[in-house]
């Protein structure tokens, strides 16, 4: 902050004093009226009556403040705010608060974005690690509009083709987009068109340019941002992207004009993993995806970006495995559906994998589900070796489309969700958790969304299935010791750590399982489900948005971690001894347990036992 408004603030702030035990605010005193800062001593946050909470959603130490969010939004507390030690605080009156507010922009961004500020921090950090190993050649964060090196060259839907090629000849593009009378893009006339539709068929140069483009092309505004058009192209498999404005075409971003993820390689990795025609040559380049993460966490791109991009690229390298041995053993009689399961059914890979897979298949007329398995589990078996050989171990517990267990028909795996549902015990509901975020692979979408809508009218708040996965959820809490520090293992075989992945991802994954669940959400993303909830009111989004925030933190701790491990030729482990981070992360770290927490007293709200 400047020195002027540090200056304001110190000398209006007051020092108060709040002995063992103390409420220094309730949700009962009325709109938050104060802004304080801890100078000694511990206040912790509680949902409850008068009694004090031994452990409490969150607890802050010396340095930290409270209440912002109610301050910012003139409401009462949600928790008490309780001394849990004898304590002094700093006091600043709310229309002080609020002239601060107003003076200072740092002290806005700070209390109007806290996770989130405090992300941007870590991240910046990160960015210039990985930087000093990977050079700079642009943003991935660069707004598309600033990427459109000419006006676009368009035409008509009912222009000869003939006409079409003439004017991509003289404005030397190897494109051209196909608008309505609007300016809308209905479609993209490309080389590869005029190889497959006009030159090989021996079409007539006088034939309408619609019936030889490829139609319904991809569009972003100029706001989005290169990564986005990169992700898209890497998914689609397209050389462009339309930028349009209010419907309008305005330009054309090619693959030549994301230099900087050219550079990065996210489109020619997409494709090479298109084109691999060997398991060997698949494993070799799936390889470059633990590359592409450092260097695309210089470029600037946000932990989400990433463990999307890293998702999106192990979806193609095992649906192109699936082809390779599908190509091998030929494809069987019946149709099939491979469903991923767990963080890969999330989208929510980083660099530490394992294989967690099915088969979905509709019931042939004649056939029983026992035959179609029998066709079905070779192939499935093959295809979990093929993953192996790329890159994917295969399942320890062995949750995968080789076991007869995870190789269904759709009625079967009505039959083995209900029983979930329904009749599961803690523990099985447990072991079952992650069979509920699936999602599709391969195969016609239409069989897994039909399982899908079907599990979803099963569940809901009332049910046996939510009220079991309540208790899971309250049970794990994140590593928050007596005194607001870490706590860490005190042996076994990886002392003085914790699991990022058990201790901190797993009580938002929990959380936002369940609320998708008892909410009827179809998404099966963490942060989606989160922000999909806040869009029906279930959640406040703020709130979501901290979570959130708090979520993306320890996944780019995860991934900074795997990238160093990787790079010692060590074996990847979601532990991390929170002495080696620096004071930034310890701090976020921490933060982020507290929302944790904050996050299982929501859910104790509104899914009481």
């Amino acid at each position: 902050m400047a020195p002027a408004h540090l200056e304001y603030l110190a000398k209006r702030l007051k020092l108060g004093f709040y002995a063992r035990g103390q409420a220094v605010t309730r949700p009962e005193d009325g709109p938050a009226n104060r802004f304080f800062i801890i100078k000694q001593g511990r206040v912790r946050g509680e949902i409850g009556g008068d009694q004090p909470d031994d452990e409490g959603a969150w607890e802050l130490v010396t340095g930290e403040s409270f209440p912002i969010g109610a301050l910012l939004s003139r409401r009462p507390v949600r928790t008490i705010n309780r001394a849990v030690e004898d304590t002094f605080c700093f006091e600043l009156e709310r229309e002080e608060f609020d002239t601060l507010l107003g003076q200072s922009p740092l002290f806005h961004d700070f209390c109007t974005r806290r996770l989130a500020n405090l992300l941007d921090h870590a991240l910046r950090s990160a960015q210039a690690t990985s930087a000093t190993r990977v050079s700079e050649d642009g943003s991935l964060g660069t707004p598309l509009g600033s990427l459109i090196q000419r006006p676009p060259i368009a035409c008509q839907p009912d222009q000869p083709v003939g006409d079409g090629l003439v004017l991509m000849e003289c404005e030397h593009i190897g494109s051209i987009i196909v608008v309505d009378r609007q300016q809308t893009p209905i479609g993209v006339f490309t080389l590869h068109d005029v190889l497959s539709r006009v030159a090989l068929p021996q079409r007539d140069p006088a034939t309408p340019i619609a019936e030889v483009m490829t139609a319904s092309p991809l569009t972003l505004g100029p706001d989005a941002r290169a990564y986005e058009a990169a992700l898209l192209m890497a998914q689609h498999g397209f050389g462009h992207i339309c930028v349009v404005d209010r419907g309008r075409l305005i330009g054309v971003v090619s693959e030549r004009d994301l230099f900087s993820l050219q550079r990065v390689g996210l489109v020619s990795l997409s494709r090479a993993i298109a084109r691999a025609d060997t398991l060997d040559t698949l494993r070799g380049v799936s390889a470059n995806i633990h590359r592409l993460a450092e260097q695309m966490l210089a470029q600037g791109a946000s932990v989400g970006q990433i463990t999307e991009i890293i998702t999106t690229l192990n979806d193609s390298v095992t649906r192109r495995a699936i082809v390779l041995v599908l190509t091998e053993t030929g494809k069987p009689p019946t149709p099939f559906n491979w469903l991923a399961f767990g963080s890969e059914g999330r989208g929510e890979q980083t660099l530490k994998i394992d294989q967690d897979n099915g088969i979905l298949f509709h019931l042939p007329a004649g056939k029983s589900a026992a035959e179609v398995r029998a066709e079905l589990l070779p192939i499935g078996a093959r295809i979990n070796q093929a993953l192996a050989q790329v890159g994917f171990p295969l399942c320890p517990r062995n949750v995968m489309a080789g076991n007869p267990a995870y190789c269904l028909s759709v009625g079967e795996w009505k039959q083995r969700f209900g029983n979930w549902i329904d009749e599961s015990t803690q523990q099985n509901t447990l072991n079952a958790a992650g069979y509920f975020d699936f999602r599709n692979l391969y195969g016609e979408a239409e069989a897994v969304e039909e399982l899908r809508n079907w599990v979803l009218k099963q569940t809901g708040a009332g049910s046996r299935l939510c009220r079991q996965m309540t208790e899971n959820t309250l049970r794990h809490r994140p590593p928050l010791g007596l005194f607001g520090d870490i706590k860490v293992s005190s042996g076994g075989q990886h002392p003085h750590t914790i699991d990022l992945k058990q201790q901190g991802l797993a009580p938002f994954v929990d959380a936002a399982r369940l609320i998708a669940l008892a909410n009827g959400l179809a998404e099966t993303n963490t942060v989606k489900r989160l922000r999909a909830a806040a869009a029906l009111k279930v959640l406040p989004a703020a709130d979501a948005e901290a979570w959130a925030d708090s979520f993306h933190f320890i996944q780019l701790l995860r991934v900074r971690v795997h990238q160093r491990q990787a790079e010692q030729g060590a074996a990847l482990s979601n532990h991390v001894d929170p002495d080696s981070l620096n004071e930034l992360d310890r701090r976020i770290l921490k933060e982020a347990f507290r929302q944790a927490r904050k996050l299982q007293s929501r859910i104790a709200l509104d899914y009481p036992l």
